[in-house]
C-alpha cells in the first residue's frame, strides 16, 4: 500500500511535497499551552484517521500519510486528540507497528467481530495485517487456520500459536481444506485480505452465520460474488477500515495486559528508507518493516 501510494498509483493527483508513512512513534517534544492529554516526555503513535475519535466514522477519513502528512520524518505536528500512548513494555519499533495493521486486526476481530474463546478464525496469508489477527485470536482462545503459499511461513505461524496451515498453492480448492479440518462446520470469522479472487473460497470455508472481514484487495477489487452461500450460510460481510482512536487505545490496553509482542521482519536506518519501501514492495517477508531514526 506504501509504496503504491509513492509511485503514485494510488493518488496520482496527489500534491507535493508529501511526508508518506501513516505509522509511528515517538516521544512528545512539545505540547500547546492548552493541550491536557499528554505532556512532553510521554511515548506516544498518531491515530492513522485523525478525526475519528470513537463511535462509528461520521465523515470522510484524514489519515496519515493519505489525506495529510505522514510520519515518515524527524518531527510531526499532531492534534492532541489525533495521538495515543502505546504500552511501556513494547520497544520503538514495536510500538511503531500498532497504528494501521494492528488496529485493523483488532477491529475486525474483536470490537466488530466479537470473537470468543472457542471460535474458529480463518486467516488468509501472512501479511501484516494477518500476523495481528492471529496474534489476537490466539489471545482471545481461538482456534486458527491460516493460508500460505510458503510451508515456511506456515511453520511459523503455528509457532504463533496457529492450529492448522494450509498451502493454497497446493490446494487451490482451500475452502474445502477448511471444512475438512472444521468436520464441515467452516469457521466463525474469516480474515479476508486477498480480494476479488479469493472471496468464493471464503465464503466455501465459512460456518452457517459466520462473519467475513474484508480488509485487503491483494488479488482485485471486483469479484464475481455467488450469492447461494451467501444466503444458505447467512453469512456476514463487514468492511473494516483501520478503526478509531477509542478502538486503539482499547487495543493497547489489551496488549499491555497480556505482553504481546508484535512480529518485526526487518529494521531499516532512515538514510535506507527508499531500500525499506522497496523490501516491503518485493514481499516474501514475515512481519512488519520498520524504519529507524
Amino acid at each position: 500500500m506504501i509504496y503504491s501510494f509513492i509511485s503514485g498509483h494510488y493518488n496520482p493527483n496527489l500534491r507535493l511535497p508529501h511526508v508518506p508513512v501513516s505509522d509511528g512513534v515517538g516521544e512528545v517534544a512539545a505540547v500547546g499551552e492548552e493541550v491536557t492529554r499528554v505532556k512532553p516526555g510521554d511515548r506516544v503513535a498518531g491515530a492513522f484517521a485523525q478525526n475519528w475519535l470513537s463511535g462509528k466514522l461520521a465523515a470522510a477519513p484524514i489519515s496519515l500519510g493519505a489525506e495529510t502528512d505522514g510520519m515518515l520524518a524527524e518531527y510531526v505536528v499532531l492534534h492532541e486528540d489525533g495521538v495515543v500512548q502505546v504500552p511501556e513494555h513494547l520497544s520503538d519499533e514495536q510500538a511503531a507497528t500498532l497504528p494501521c495493521a494492528a488496529v485493523t486486526a483488532w477491529n475486525a476481530l474483536i470490537e466488530q467481530g466479537r470473537l470468543k474463546s472457542g471460535d474458529t478464525v480463518l486467516i488468509l496469508g501472512t501479511g501484516e495485517v494477518a500476523l495481528f489477527a492471529l496474534q489476537f485470536a490466539v489471545m482471545a482462545g481461538a482456534k486458527v487456520i491460516v493460508t500460505s503459499g510458503s510451508d515456511e511461513k506456515l511453520a511459523r505461524a503455528r509457532d504463533l500459536g496457529a492450529a492448522a496451515g494450509i498451502n493454497y498453492k497446493k490446494y487451490p480448492n482451500w475452502g474445502d481444506q477448511v471444512l475438512g479440518l472444521t468436520r464441515s462446520a467452516g469457521v466463525n470469522h474469516v480474515v479476508e485480505v486477498g480480494g476479488g479472487d479469493t472471496l468464493a473460497q471464503s465464503l466455501q470455508a465459512v460456518a452457517i452465520g459466520g462473519r467475513i472481514s474484508v480488509i485487503g484487495i491483494l488479488s482485485g477489487i471486483e469479484a464475481r460474488l455467488p450469492l447461494l452461500p451467501v444466503l444458505m450460510k447467512m453469512a456476514r460481510l463487514q468492511g473494516v477500515y483501520v478503526g478509531s482512536r477509542a478502538t486503539f487505545e482499547a487495543m493497547c490496553r489489551a496488549i499491555a495486559l497480556h505482553q504481546l509482542e508484535p512480529i518485526i521482519d526487518r529494521v531499516f536506518p532512515f538514510k535506507e528508507a527508499p531500500d525499506a519501501l522497496r523490501y516491503k514492495q518485493a514481499g516474501g517477508g514475515f512481519g512488519k518493516v520498520v524504519i529507524r531514526f
